[in-house]
């Protein structure tokens, strides 16, 4: 049932991607601010209330519908994992945008390439050359596909139910909402964000591997070890490093953004990206992802041998 409803919710996905705005997302976002009002005391012990308030109810409320559909008909319960990976996961969510950018570049139409970029990222992308535009995309892409594909997929594999997938998205979801506050003076996020580096801390591991094994392995490998930790977020520069090795390209390095130079440190080797390199991210992360798949289908078909 895990491979089957992960190939489906894949397939559905693509057929008709779901945007992040959607209702169900809104809603849960207007509950965690309600919590917010309601419990932000400016102490640590809120935010774990908060968080818990926020995660448990949902979490119990897909066991026990899940459970309660197997009981009726396996038919149900796979249909309700299907529904909730389509509702968590999203491969579109980063390769719509990849395509739309990369389209824009081949045509020569830099400018909606830098706004496409911009409501993309968030980030100020004027003064960016299409270098830096091809940089900044597949590191955005790479970031978003670990959130939007891998870690989902691995908590829904280890999870009972749906519950690994709901607990993933909405756990990344918190993190962005109390999280990154966390890192300042505000400490009713500090649990937010642990919970979420508790939860990515194997997740990246394997999917930078996955990176690895589908791409360049020694360089991937290299990058990895020497240029990880130089990036602000551990966790993401696993992956950048990995991803960069895999593909031989150059990410990291300076920005021009807001009139001044952005200095980051360099992840990767050899050439400097270009528009090729975007189709070479998507290419790599769809392997990845069928490597998980591969894996996935040997690890049920050893439990129902034994």
């Amino acid at each position: 049932m895990t491979l089957i409803s992960l190939i489906l919710a894949l397939a559905l996905e693509q057929l008709r991607p779901l945007g992040n705005r959607n209702r169900v997302w809104l809603l849960f976002t207007r509950y965690a601010n309600h919590l917010e009002r309601n419990l932000n005391a400016g102490a640590e012990r809120h935010g774990v209330l908060a968080w818990l308030a926020a995660i448990v109810p949902a979490i119990a409320l897909s066991l026990l519908v899940f459970y309660s559909l197997k009981a009726v008909s396996p038919l149900l319960a796979l249909a309700f994992n299907v529904l909730i990976l389509y509702l968590t996961m999203g491969f579109r969510h980063f390769s719509s945008a990849f395509s739309e950018i990369s389209l824009a570049l081949a045509e020569g139409r830099d400018l909606d390439a830098r706004v496409a970029l911009a409501n993309w990222t968030g980030q100020p992308t004027a003064e960016l050359s299409v270098e830096e535009i091809s940089r900044l995309a597949i590191e955005q892409g790479v970031v978003d596909s670990y959130r939007h594909v891998f870690g989902t997929m691995f908590w829904f594999v280890l999870l009972p139910g749906p519950s690994g997938a709901l607990l993933y998205r909405l756990c990344s979801m918190l993190n962005q909402k109390w999280g990154i506050r966390g890192a300042t003076d505000d400490l009713f996020g500090l649990f937010a964000a642990r919970a979420a580096a508790w939860l990515d801390w194997l997740p990246v591991r394997l999917t930078a591997a996955a990176f690895a094994v589908m791409g360049d392995l020694e360089d991937a490998v290299y990058c990895w070890r020497s240029q990880a930790r130089t990036w602000g977020n551990y966790a993401n520069g696993i992956l950048l490093a990995s991803a960069a090795g895999a593909l031989g390209v150059r990410l990291g390095d300076p920005l021009r953004q807001d009139y001044s130079v952005k200095y980051r440190p360099e992840l990767g080797l050899g050439d400097e990206a270009d528009p090729s390199y975007l189709r070479s991210a998507v290419g790599l992360v769809w392997r990845s992802a069928l490597l998980w798949l591969a894996v996935v289908l040997l690890i049920s078909v050893a439990s129902h041998m034994g």
